[in-house]
């Protein structure tokens, strides 16, 4: 199919003022994709490939030829500074055919959102916790804003794919649909999807179509990479090492160092000079630390201020100040962010991302590497790694530097494979459960029970959940008053329901901590959770503040700035790591690859580590001994196994094993003593994987594992059922420890310290 001549005339016109010469593969397989079938598409190719042309070029012809009657194309993404960036770009190409395109979310005037409901027209962007509150507090108007939509594009649609937010995300969709009577297509749309057929699934789900993947040649990815290692503390790990005695030296700092200066640091200082570039962190209380430590390099080298902060807890003022400085080009400020700036906002003229430490996905590192190279660069990532020297009695495990063997690692997934991380689809999601059955009440109004069952149940998500669980939660429901049985025997949501349902916070299904504004005179900074007393100092907005006042009933923090470095807490926890990450980190200690991406000191220190590796017995067994009767276990399992591996050994071995004071970092390595030896572990260990045993008895007796936002008005049964057989990755797990046995069984010695307390 010639795609160009097929699009509408104002496509090829706008095209033209652009001054593209050719259409780009992925517009070319798109366009063969959605105006040659019927199905839903999914479209996945690098940052800054025009995959948000390729989508909207053929919707927009297709729409242009057969006008919608109501809203035709329904935008979906993760954040509101995604769907801001894009307003522009679709405004730009829609105007001369005066086709309209609106905004729905919090920041938007309610005089747009007015104008839309009464002309529903065009295209509506909106984010999944705005379409929730567009679901219960207009459903009156869905049939006519949504009766004749045609395409449901869905930007981002990785970031939705393992938890939560993405399930709600698709229940929306399905009962929007049903709502209005409407069978739109859907087009999803990422950079870092690593199984395509499967996400293909998941996108496709309730909808009643299948699922297209284009195929096309995207080019090949050009990227500048490097990882350095620095010890927060001299000596590096270079010093004194002739090992490396090829690689260049390390470059002299020209910078001032600040009075107890981090070297790492001071390397990003150093290399974000005369330069415009994002510096990633893993969470808002390190990027508040980071940004902090940036300034006062330039306070100790006497120049401007040229660092901004970033994160989900500022305030919009300083959130879009560092958006609107991202895209000037001529900019020379650089950005400490977290996950926030991960997504496809145009940033433009991106020269370098760092990144500290190693993420917790490929995916995050896909994403935040494809910040850099637009506009035809290569993308350009520089890898942080930090830690502290292990102290003289250190125990083994102190000896690897963890994160930096999870960074080759996922690099080197990607590289290998094509692995990016895929769905979770099947988890048991009563949280959601709870709040989509909350949801549709409160938008349907009174129905009986099996009414409520009708509508809620067949949602795809819930497809492991059974009329059984279903009703036990009602019942919980009717007896903790959050619904109500009417005179008629109907279902309406109750008082205390009410009390969660109004509440703005009840569109989000991702886990929030009480929040206290910050402010200091008329500026708003943002937001903390569990504020000191007065007195004390904060840190917010990449600075320290004093405390003044505190008003817990209106939930404000008063401060005035100060000098000075002190944590921040926003409450952040570690993210999702697979299992094929932890399997690669294994092998990266195993093998004697050098990888090219690899600086002076990275390559001293991951030297250090395989010498641990190799001489410790790690390479033979998972299992070593510390001294005594002290042991270190190293499943080189994902979070979730990890976690299952935990408690199993815990509850089920550890009155055979003799075992005491278990003590896990999560995922990497678990600390024990035991009374048995090594070879009567694995036997021990292997005799239970194999027992038929319920998951459910790995959790504690009395314990009730709050894992998402709304388990707390889940009934507790339903809770432990959830978390063991939704959460707990028992397979994996056992696999692992059947595993053990045939490989040691027999061989395994009966444990002589081989590090124990000794340096190495």
């Amino acid at each position: 199919m010639d795609v160009y001549n097929r699009y509408a005339p104002f496509i090829q016109d706008y095209i033209y003022r652009s001054g593209w010469q050719t259409l780009r593969a992925v517009q070319n397989a798109a366009g063969d994709a959605i105006f040659g079938t019927e199905d839903n598409v999914l479209l996945t190719a690098s940052t800054a490939s025009g995959k948000t042309e390729a989508a909207f070029f053929p919707i927009l012809t297709l729409l242009e030829e057969n006008p919608s009657a109501s809203v035709g194309v329904l935008y979906i993404a993760p954040l509101k500074a995604l769907i801001n960036d894009q307003f522009g770009r679709l405004m730009e190409l829609c105007e001369e055919q005066d086709i309209p395109v609106y905004r729905w979310h919090g920041d938007v005037p309610q005089t747009q959102k007015r104008r839309l409901l009464r002309h529903p027209a065009g295209i509506l962007q909106i984010t999944p916790e705005s379409l929730e509150s567009l679901m219960i507090n207009k459903h009156m108007e869905i049939p006519s804003l949504f009766g004749d939509l045609r395409f449901i594009v869905i930007d981002e649609i990785h970031s939705l794919l393992r938890g939560d937010r993405g399930w709600q995300t698709f229940c929306l969709i399905e009962r929007l649909c049903r709502t209005a009577g409407c069978k739109p297509r859907r087009i999803g749309l990422s950079a870092t999807i690593g199984n395509p057929e499967e996400a293909g699934r998941f996108l496709a789900a309730g909808s009643g179509r299948g699922t297209v993947i284009p195929k096309f040649d995207g080019g090949r990815d050009v990227w500048r990479l490097s990882m350095e290692h620095f010890y927060n503390t001299p000596p590096q790990a270079d010093e004194d090492q002739t090992l490396v005695a090829e690689l260049p030296e390390p470059e002299a700092p020209t910078d001032t160092a600040p009075k107890n200066a981090d070297p790492g640091i001071g390397y990003i200082f150093e290399h974000t000079r005369g330069k415009k570039c994002l510096v990633f962190t893993n969470s808002r209380e390190e990027c508040e630390s980071v940004c902090q430590y940036l300034r006062q390099y330039c306070e100790a080298n006497h120049e401007p201020d040229r660092f901004l902060i970033h994160h989900g807890n500022l305030s919009a003022s300083y959130r879009e100040s560092a958006e609107e400085e991202m895209k000037d080009d001529d900019s020379l400020m650089s950005v400490c962010a977290t996950a926030t700036l991960e997504l496809g906002i145009d940033i433009g003229r991106l020269e370098r991302a760092f990144q500290i430490d190693a993420p917790f996905t490929v995916s995050g590192f896909l994403q935040r590497m494809g910040r850099t190279g637009r506009r035809g660069n290569p993308s350009e990532m520089w890898f942080v790694m930090r830690e502290d020297h292990a102290e003289a009695r250190a125990m083994l495990p102190d000896y690897i530097p963890w994160r930096m063997i999870q960074g080759i690692a996922l690099v080197q997934l990607y590289i290998e494979e094509r692995f990016v991380e895929p769905p979770r689809t099947e988890r048991l999601p009563y949280s959601l459960l709870y709040h989509q059955t909350m949801s549709t009440l409160a938008s349907c109004g009174e129905m009986t029970p099996g009414e409520l069952a009708s509508r809620v149940l067949p949602l795809s998500c819930f497809h492991r959940i059974s009329q059984d669980d279903f009703r036990a939660l009602l019942r919980h429901l009717l007896s903790i008053d959050h619904i109500s049985r009417t005179e008629n025997g109907g279902l309406i949501v109750g008082l205390a329901g009410e009390r969660v349902v109004n509440n703005y916070k009840f569109y989000a299904v991702f886990q929030e901590n009480i929040e206290y504004a910050v402010r200091s005179e008329s500026e708003e900074l943002g937001t903390i959770v569990q504020p000191p007393p007065a007195g004390d100092k904060i840190a917010i907005a990449g600075r320290v503040w004093i405390v003044d006042d505190v008003d817990h009933k209106k939930h404000v923090v008063y401060c005035t700035l100060v000098k000075g470095n002190i944590p921040a807490y926003f409450g952040d926890c570690a993210g999702d790591i697979h299992n094929r990450i932890l399997e690669r980190m294994q092998q990266v200690l195993a093998e004697d690859t050098q990888y090219p991406y690899l600086m002076r000191r990275a390559v001293c220190r991951l030297g250090e580590a395989r010498e641990v590796y190799a001489k410790s017995g790690m390479a033979e067994r998972p299992l070593i001994c510390l001294g005594g009767k002290m042991w270190a276990l190293f499943p080189w399992l994902g979070s979730y196994a990890f976690l299952a591996l935990e408690r199993f050994l815990k509850i089920r071995c550890g009155k055979r094993l003799g075992m005491k004071g278990l003590n896990p970092a999560r995922p990497y390595y678990l600390q024990f003593t035991m009374q048995v030896s090594e070879a009567e572990f694995y036997r021990i260990a292997a005799e239970e994987a194999e027992k038929d045993f319920d998951p459910l008895e790995l959790v504690y007796p009395k314990e009730v594992p709050v894992f998402e936002k709304y388990d707390e008005f889940v009934p507790e049964e339903l809770i432990r059922k959830g978390f063991a057989l939704g959460v707990l990755d028992l397979e994996s797990m056992k696999r692992r420890v059947l595993s053990w046995r045939d490989s040691q069984f027999g061989s395994a010695s009966t444990g002589s310290p081989v590090l124990g307390k000794r340096r190495v």
